[in-house]
C-alpha cells in the first residue's frame, strides 16, 4: 500500500534535499505521510522513532517505500540519544536540509487522568516526549553540525496550544509549550537561515489521537464546522512538503493552521440548529455539567 502511496507524481519540491522525520509509526501517523510525500518530491531521508515503536510499527516497510531510507532507532527526549544520531547523521548522510518533528505522546490521557487530577510525573514525561524533544533535538543537530543553512524545521501542533480542549487535557498544555519552543528558537536559529515552524492540524485519526476521551466527537464536530472539512493526514503531509522546499525560506516563527478553516469560524447556521435543538432537552442540559467544567 505504501508504494502506491508514493507511486504519484510530484513536483521535484524536495530534489537533491536531505532530511529527517521524528515519529512515523504507521500508515495513519502524520509522520508517516510527511515522510511519504517528502520521498515522492525527491528527498532522501533518514526515519527514527522510539526502539519499541520501530518494533510495534512497520517503519522498515516505510523506509523501503522511500528508497532504502535510513531508520535510526533514538529516543527524542534523550540528549545522549539524540547526539549520537546525529553524529552518525553527518557522518554517513551530511547536513540535513530539513527536520520534521511529529512526536506526542500522553500517559495521562493514555489512563484516563481528568485535567486536575493528573499524575505529575506522568505531566512532566508529556512534556518532555511532546514538546522539550524539539528544543533538544535542535540543539543536537547544531552541535553535531548535522544541519544546513538555510534549512527548515517543522513541527506538528494542534489549536489546544491557544483554546480549552478538555479531553486533550496536559497534551493542550505541551502544545503550547512547543509552538512557545519554535517562537523562542527561531530568531536564533535565523542567524544561519534556518526557519522553524508549526503546522496546526485538523483533528486526524492516528493511533495516538484514537487514545483521546471523545475523540470521534472532536472529530465530526471539527469536520461539520470547518468550511472546507478536516484536512486529512495526506493533505498535511503535501502542506508540510511546501513548508520544507525553497518556496516558503521567508517563512519563520509562524504556527500555520491546516484545519479547512476551523480555526476562523465563530460557528455555523447548522450548527446552531443543532444546539437550538439540544436545548429544548432539560436533562441533556443538566447533565452537560456547565457549572463545574473548569474542576474537570
Amino acid at each position: 500500500m505504501a508504494e502506491q502511496q508514493v507511486a504519484h507524481e510530484g513536483y521535484g519540491l524536495l530534489k537533491g534535499k536531505k532530511g529527517i522525520v521524528f515519529g512515523a509509526l504507521d500508515e495513519s501517523s502524520i509522520g508517516w505521510q510527511i515522510a511519504l510525500a517528502a520521498c515522492r518530491e525527491g528527498a532522501q531521508l533518514v526515519l527514527s522513532n522510539v526502539a519499541v515503536a520501530l518494533r510495534i510499527g512497520a517503519l522498515d516497510g516505510l523506509a523501503e517505500a522511500c528508497g532504502g531510507a535510513t531508520v535510526i532507532p533514538c529516543d527524542a527526549s534523550n540528549v545522549e540519544e539524540l547526539n549520537g544520531l546525529f553524529s552518525k547523521v553527518r557522518e554517513e548522510v551530511g547536513q540535513l536540509d530539513f527536520i520534521v518533528h511529529s512526536l506526542g505522546m500522553s500517559q495521562n490521557i493514555r489512563k484516563g487522568k481528568s485535567y486536575r487530577q493528573v499524575n505529575y510525573d506522568w505531566y512532566l514525561r508529556t512534556l518532555d516526549v511532546s514538546a522539550i524533544s524539539l528544543h533538544k533535538m535542535i540543539t543536537a543537530a547544531l552541535d553535531n553540525d548535522a544541519v544546513a543553512d538555510g534549512a527548515s524545521i517543522v513541527a506538528m501542533s494542534y489549536i489546544a496550544a491557544q483554546r480549552n480542549y478538555s479531553t486533550y487535557s496536559d497534551m493542550g498544555d505541551a502544545k503550547a509549550l512547543l509552538e512557545s519552543i519554535v517562537r523562542s528558537y527561531g530568531s536564533r536559529l535565523a542567524t544561519r537561515k534556518i526557519r522553524i515552524n508549526t503546522v496546526s492540524q485538523s483533528p486526524t485519526p492516528t493511533r495516538a489521537g484514537s487514545g483521546i476521551d471523545n475523540f470521534d466527537k472532536m472529530y465530526e464536530f471539527a469536520d461539520r464546522t470547518s468550511p472546507l472539512g478536516n484536512a486529512t493526514a495526506e493533505e498535511c503531509a503535501d502542506y508540510v512538503a511546501t513548508l520544507l522546499s525553497d518556496l516558503t525560506r521567508k517563512v519563520t516563527m509562524q504556527n500555520l493552521y491546516h484545519d479547512g478553516g476551523y480555526s476562523s469560524i465563530g460557528t455555523t447556521l447548522p450548527m446552531l440548529r443543532l444546539f437550538h435543538e439540544a436545548l429544548k432537552d432539560q436533562e441533556l442540559i443538566d447533565g452537560a455539567g456547565f457549572d463545574h467544567l473548569d474542576m474537570d
